[in-house]
């Protein structure tokens, strides 16, 4: 087999350690095991709370996904309640202390990633929209031609944050010039955002999507950590303050690089996008 170690951003099991024991004893001298290998964490650990299971940790072990995982993933009951990838991920997790929806979001985009490849290996076919005909057109992705981006602390100055010492960041917004501290997103975040979102829709409720998504990140303005602070500026806050916050979060948010060449077989469009997380995914044809 060919050693995709570094291309894939894992590592494969020590030959000295110990046997892992995903699966049932079938007689008195063999046995299933479910195989295991490291998913190299885009945050190396460096964001989570004192306590948290992945504090400090730059990797985490999973199995790799079974037939009896599948059935996770075709359970009704599960996709109805949205929780089918947090179950799934469980599922797969050696340590179980670990809950899905603490991860940060880049680093839960890393398991789900190298998960799938366990499953349904490195080839994702899927249908996208060329964005220059507008048409529905296969498009072969290869999983294995993703990259990690950690932010290093020279790469998170450059764009204007400062580190706290509690692995939150810091930046002066260019038009009010106050001091905000955000926190990195976790699936807790995105599962709450999501609620919001589909709350509103059914209530008919304007959207606050961008407002919602600030309150998330926010800890603190200009020292102050109060919720009626962090409300009172987001209410107010300057659009170009907002947009700026916005994109250079995403700067240095550690997450799993996804862009790969693009091309249209039907008007030979081509241009570098990001690898579109559809059905196919997990439920692949």
């Amino acid at each position: 087999m060919r050693n995709n170690e570094d291309r894939l951003g894992t590592k494969s099991i020590d030959a000295d350690a110990p046997p892992q024991t995903k699966g049932a004893q079938t007689g008195a001298s063999f046995s299933f095991s479910t195989p295991t290998e490291f998913v190299e964490l885009p945050s190396a650990g460096r964001y989570y709370p004192e306590g948290h299971p992945l504090c400090g940790k730059e990797e985490v072990e999973i199995y790799h996904m079974t037939a009896k995982d599948e059935d996770i993933l075709t359970s009704e009951t599960l996709i109805k309640k949205g929780i089918v990838v947090d179950r799934l991920l469980k599922n797969v997790l050696v340590d179980k202390s670990i809950e899905p929806n603490s991860l940060l979001i880049g680093d839960k985009n890393a398991l789900l990633v190298a998960v799938r490849i366990t499953g349904y290996g490195e080839a994702y076919d899927t249908k996208m929209i060329c964005p220059s005909c507008m048409k529905s057109v296969s498009q072969r992705f290869d999983l294995a031609l993703r990259t990690i981006y950690h932010a290093n602390d020279e790469e998170v100055k450059e764009h204007g944050f400062e580190i706290s010492s509690n692995g939150r960041f810091e930046l002066t917004m260019p038009a009010s010039k106050v001091v905000v501290e955000v926190r990195l997103m976790t699936g807790q975040d995105e599962e709450y955002l999501n609620k919001m979102s589909e709350n509103r829709r059914k209530n008919k409720l304007p959207e606050s999507t961008l407002t919602d998504q600030l309150r998330r990140m926010i800890v603190s303005v200009n020292g102050d950590s109060s919720g009626q602070m962090i409300k009172e500026f987001i209410k107010y806050m300057p659009a170009k303050d907002s947009r700026y916050l916005r994109t250079t979060y995403h700067k240095i948010v550690p997450d799993i690089n996804m862009a790969q060449e693009f091309s249209c077989a039907s008007c030979g469009h081509a241009q570098e996008l990001e690898v579109p997380f559809t059905v196919d995914f997990f439920w692949p044809r």
